[in-house]
């Protein structure tokens, strides 16, 4: 008998080829893996963000403003930021939401108080303060009050200020105490700006302040109604304009030009003197500061085409980059401005770096894992290696042909193991070479073992093998 199971006893190696399959499915995983995470990445990076911005009130020109802009960038194929504009009640409204993280961008006034998480991003358009009397009314019987000329004079006087913002009352307060007079002694009467021309024309205060544009339709119709028997109205110059703008910040020294708001006659007739103001788009500190670079830019390639069929976008204006600026300057806004803006690869090359080491990361766990595989294989192809040179040894001594057959066969399946393992890169070709060797002196032992065999007589044959037999027990 032979030492070791035969053939018939072995169990099946596994098949280098269902690891090859395992390796195959784990290889293409890995890839999927890695295309759908540069799709992903790819996707969120280049996704339109909608921003809401909060504008009001109703009606207003900063609304109308908010909503063709929307309404263009909403065309744009290539838009990578949209607007949702979220109305409210004035400006103090649209602040407030912006500081408490309600909106991402807000249409503020530059005089009232801005949010501390809000950085400028664009002034929206100045506004200009217009002081003015109206013409005296002729009067029969009746000595006429003194006229007013300067805003000195306006103490003890009823003053009309178009629109229901108590902003424009404060900055009527801040022009009175420049001059020295108290806003105590003056009767302060507000107007909605739909309803200040009427007011006008049915004389219901002395002097009027109106803060808007310098085209603004509702101060050019106020002023107008105010002219009498065709006499003009008389412009009260803040010749103190520059020390208003020095002690208060948010405010402008700024000029009036002759004819603003009129021509026959001229008005003013010459150029005077007042301060302004401005109404910013600021963003949420926490808005990234791509999407802001990105609003910034799209801002000012959509005003160029927005002015002819919409005016008041003309007066969009890069924001105050200064150090020392009211409002602090959003840092995505100032890379557009000052040129700065990064491109894909600066924003996403940290991302692009870690990337690649994961995937470095990958391939490494990858090649363990391949090799993890291949293992078993291995083991399987050195015990086999290890049972072919046991088989050779037997061989050598075998008496039986039926043995040396089987032998043989089980020789034969390791050689077709072992090809397979080669073929599929379990094995190098220095252990299959090693293998060739062993399998050929197996052969040649079997061949030799064979003819001397068959040289020997029957009864004898049958003696040698019981008395290994025997030996062996």
């Amino acid at each position: 008998m032979t030492d070791g199971p035969l053939l018939s006893e072995q169990p099946a190696p596994p098949s280098p080829r269902s690891a090859k399959r395992r390796l195959t499915f784990v290889t293409l995983a890995g890839v999927l893996a890695i295309v759908g995470a540069l799709v992903a990445g790819y996707y969120f990076a280049m996704r339109p963000v909608t921003l809401r911005i909060a504008v009001g009130p109703a009606n207003s020109d900063d609304l109308k403003v908010v909503q063709n802009l929307t309404q263009a960038f909403n065309n744009q194929r290539n838009s990578v930021v949209r607007l949702r504009p979220v109305q409210t009640d004035g400006a103090v409204a649209s602040a407030n939401l912006l500081g408490e993280g309600k909106a991402d961008l807000a249409i503020i006034r530059g005089d009232l108080d801005v949010p501390k998480n809000a950085q400028a991003v664009a002034t929206l358009r100045k506004n200009v303060v217009v002081l003015w009397v109206p013409t005296a009314a002729k009067t029969k019987g009746r000595k006429a009050a003194p006229a007013v000329t300067k805003i000195g004079q306006l103490a003890g006087r009823r003053i009309g200020v178009v629109g229901r913002t108590q902003a424009n009352v404060n900055l009527l307060k801040v022009i009175l105490r420049q001059y020295g007079v108290d806003p105590e002694k003056v009767e302060i009467v507000q107007f909605p700006a739909n309803e200040a021309a009427e007011a006008i024309r049915n004389q219901k205060a002395d002097a009027y302040l109106a803060a808007g544009p310098v085209n603004s339709k509702i101060t050019a119709d106020a002023i107008a109604a105010s002219a009498r028997d065709g006499g003009t109205p008389k412009f009260l110059a803040i010749d103190s304009a520059e020390a208003i703008a020095q002690n208060h910040p948010a405010y402008e020294a700024s000029e009036i030009p002759a004819g603003t708001f009129g021509s026959a006659p001229s008005r003013p007739e010459e150029e005077i003197k007042t301060i302004s103001f401005s109404h910013h788009i600021v963003a949420r500190r926490g808005v990234a500061e791509s999407t802001v670079a990105v609003f910034t830019r799209q801002l000012f390639a959509i005003r160029q085409t927005l002015k002819n069929e919409f005016p008041l976008a003309a007066k969009i204006e890069t924001p105050d980059t200064d150090k020392d600026a009211t409002i602090p300057v959003h840092p995505g806004a100032a890379a557009f401005v000052d040129g700065e803006e990064k491109t894909f690869l600066d924003r996403y090359s940290d991302y692009i770096w870690w990337a690649l080491m994961a995937l470095s990361a990958m391939g490494s766990a990858g090649a363990w894992f391949a090799g993890y595989l291949k293992k078993d294989e291995r083991n399987v192809n050195t015990s086999q290696r290890d049972r072919l040179l046991d088989m050779l040894a037997t061989a050598r001594q075998c008496d039986s042909m039926e043995e040396l057959d089987q032998m043989q066969s089980e020789a034969d399946a390791i050689l077709r193991h072992t090809l397979l393992c080669y073929e599929h890169g379990t094995i190098e070709e220095g252990t299959l070479t090693a293998f060739n060797i062993a399998i050929e002196q197996f052969h040649n032992a079997v061949a030799d073992r064979k003819a001397l065999l068959m040289s020997m007589p029957q009864n004898l044959q049958r003696a040698s093998a019981q008395f290994r037999a025997a030996s062996n027990a």
